[in-house]
Parts: C-alpha cells; sequence; structure tokens
C-alpha cells in the first residue's frame, strides 16, 4: 500500500481546479493591480474576481473581504485591530481550546495592557454561550471563539454566542480555517462581525487567506502602507494566490464531499470499536464535530509510538513526547483528559480523495501496531 495522508486539517493539496485557476497567472496578469494602465487593470480584474468568489462563498458582499498572507494574518488582524481601533485598551474574551493564532495575539495584546478572560470547554471541547455571557463586562471588546476545534473536531454553538453578543454590542470573531468547504460558514447565519479563512485548509495555497469584516465595524490596519485592500491591508495584492484562494472558496461552497467523508470517517471509527472496544476512546463532541475528524486515544498506549511504526500513514498525535516524557495536548489538557488517554491520542482527518481503501489499510495496520 502507498503513503496514506490523514492529516487534511493540517493542510490540503491544491485541488486540480484551483492549479488551473492559478496557472495562466504565472504569465499574465503581472502588472500592479494598484495601476490605473492595461497591465494594472487586467491583475485588478483577477483580484476582485477572486475576492467576489470568496464573497459567494461566505454570504457576504466583496467589499467586506480582505485578502490576508494566511489564517494566522487574519486572526492578528481581528484582535489587534479591534484593540487598536479602542484605544489600546479593553477587554478581550477567547476560550481554553483556540489555535495558537488566536491564543497568542492574546497573550501579546495582555502583555500592552488589554485584559483577557479565557472561558473553558466541557469534556467534549464545547463552550457554553452561557460562560461567554457572564465574561462580557462593560469594556469588553471583542470575543474570540473558533467555528471547529482543529484536534477534535467539535464545532462551537457559534449562533448562540453570537446572539450572546450582538445586544452587549461587542464585536464577535470567529476563526473559520477548519470549518470551511466541510460544514456551512455562511456569516450571516453565523451571526459573526469577523471571520478568519486560511486557503490551503481547503484546496487552496499555502500564504495566502482572508478576513471577513461585517461592513461598519471599525479595525486598525495590521500592516500600513498605501492604501491597498481598500485601506484596511497594505501591500501590493498577490494576484497568484488570491487566484487561488478564490477558485479553492468557489469549490467549497460544494459541501456534498463532506457527506462521503462523514460517511467514511463513520465506517473507520466502526471498525476501530470493532478491534479495540474500549480500549479506544473518542475525543471531541460524538454528533457536533467536523465531519472528517476523528481525534482517538488508544488508551494506555503513546499516540507517537504508534505512528512512528506505522510510517506510511500520515496522521497527527494529540500529545508531544520529548525525552521519553509525554506533553499532553492544550487542548484535551482544556477537556479535563486523563493523561493516560491523552497520551494516546492521534488525529485522523479525512479529505476529499480519502478512500475506502486507505481506511482499511490503516485499520488493518493499527490493529497490529496497537496489538
Amino acid at each position: 500500500m502507498p503513503d496514506v495522508y490523514l492529516d487534511f486539517n493540517a493542510s490540503t493539496p491544491i485541488a486540480p481546479e484551483v492549479r488551473d485557476a492559478m496557472l495562466p497567472y504565472l504569465e499574465t496578469a503581472y502588472g500592479n493591480p494598484s495601476s490605473t494602465h492595461w497591465a494594472g487593470r487586467a491583475a485588478r480584474e483577477v483580484v476582485e474576481k477572486a475576492r467576489e468568489q470568496v464573497a459567494g462563498l461566505l454570504g457576504c458582499s466583496a467589499g467586506e473581504v480582505v485578502f490576508t498572507g494566511g489564517g494566522t494574518e487574519a486572526n492578528n488582524h481581528a484582535l489587534k485591530g479591534a484593540f487598536y481601533a479602542n484605544g489600546a485598551s479593553g477587554h478581550i474574551i477567547t476560550t481554553a481550546v483556540e489555535h495558537p493564532a488566536v491564543i497568542e495575539p492574546c497573550r501579546f495584546l495582555e502583555r500592552i495592557g488589554a485584559e483577557v478572560t479565557v472561558v473553558p470547554v466541557d469534556s467534549n471541547g464545547r463552550v457554553d454561550p452561557g460562560d461567554i455571557e457572564a465574561a462580557i463586562r462593560p469594556d469588553t471588546i471583542v470575543v474570540s471563539v473558533m467555528h471547529a476545534n482543529n484536534e477534535v473536531g467539535t464545532i462551537q454553538p457559534i449562533r448562540e454566542i453570537a446572539r450572546v453578543c450582538r445586544p452587549a454590542e461587542v464585536l464577535f470573531h470567529t476563526d473559520a480555517a477548519q470549518s470551511v468547504g466541510k460544514i456551512a460558514t455562511r456569516v450571516d447565519e453565523l451571526g459573526v462581525d469577523l471571520l478568519s479563512i486560511a486557503a490551503h485548509k481547503f484546496y487552496g495555497p499555502k500564504g495566502v487567506g482572508a478576513l471577513y469584516i461585517r461592513e461598519g465595524v471599525a479595525l486598525e490596519p495590521l500592516m500600513h502602507g498605501a492604501g491597498h485592500e481598500g485601506g484596511r491591508r497594505a501591500g501590493t495584492e498577490n494576484v497568484l494566490l488570491d487566484a487561488g484562494l478564490g477558485a479553492a472558496a468557489t469549490l467549497a461552497k460544494d459541501l456534498a464531499p463532506a457527506k462521503r467523508m462523514l460517511e467514511l470517517r463513520e465506517h473507520f471509527w466502526r471498525r476501530l470499536r470493532e478491534e479495540f472496544g474500549d480500549g479506544v476512546v473518542l475525543n471531541g463532541h460524538p454528533e457536533h464535530r467536523l465531519p472528517n475528524t476523528l481525534n482517538v486515544s488508544f488508551t494506555g498506549r503513546v499516540g507517537a509510538d504508534i505512528l512512528a511504526a506505522m510510517p506510511e500513514v500520515a496522521a497527527t498525535t494529540g500529545s508531544a513526547c520529548h525525552s521519553g516524557a509525554v506533553k499532553m495536548s492544550p487542548v484535551l489538557a482544556a477537556m479535563g483528559t486523563p493523561e493516560v488517554v491523552a497520551a494516546g491520542a492521534i488525529r485522523f482527518s479525512l479529505g476529499r480523495m480519502t478512500t475506502v481503501e486507505e481506511i482499511e489499510h490503516v485499520s488493518n495496520r493499527l490493529v497490529r501496531v496497537v496489538s
């Protein structure tokens, strides 16, 4: 059996449709999109088409889409932009299971004067909207809760949290990097003010993403310079990558492949339960979970050791192993997962091209290695 890739939450290959959309711009549309001559106009058309495609995915206007260098930049822009637009002061709320691209900007802002409240999650990794409501103060400026967790796949109650934030007039940001192309991410349905995406998480190129900024929301730019992106993000637009992002966004509107991923994931889980019984534990919410994500723990084992014995399988461990000591994943720790369970965690994340044969191969290899 050739190599098997089950790490689609980490990154995805560029889809053929995306590659085809990008290839022409390796040679054409080389002008500066800000230039008014024919070469600049050609480049501008590519960028604005991509913006329309992203807007179509998110269900917003094109003018509410700002291109970024990826999901991390989009998250930084949302949080730092809100803080500085508020006079470099204010209170921020986030959760204990956020990606470092949210946690670290919050820590930075804390060092320069922000107050940050980290709301806990339950044993399934889900936050209680009531806890968000209880944490809101008169000086709260922004709440940031990820749409779906990258490790365990748990989907947060974004609509309910939005209903808490709106009457308090608090900005609500969600990191939707993991959810795009897997579940619906229309901003009007979610009720968010700010939303971050990253192209390489949904079969687009690395190094490009976008931040949705609801019309009327004021953010201080993260990048200062000329008036690119409507004055919200300085720097000459990357025509090639923007074209790839736009094409990937169009592809991500079709959620039919997610149904197939869910069926494969459930087949995989049934196989593991049949083989290991109570020796395998599901991490994450049993229902409110990304359709492609299966994070399981082999109790009493070390996930890194299991994967090391299966070098042809690309997956991710839930805990890091250094010098013989196992360091628990912060996400699993926040969920209150016992150490003996967390140590054996492995995240398998399926993609659009994952096959039954690959799932069967990995299941059989796990039986041999774990048993």
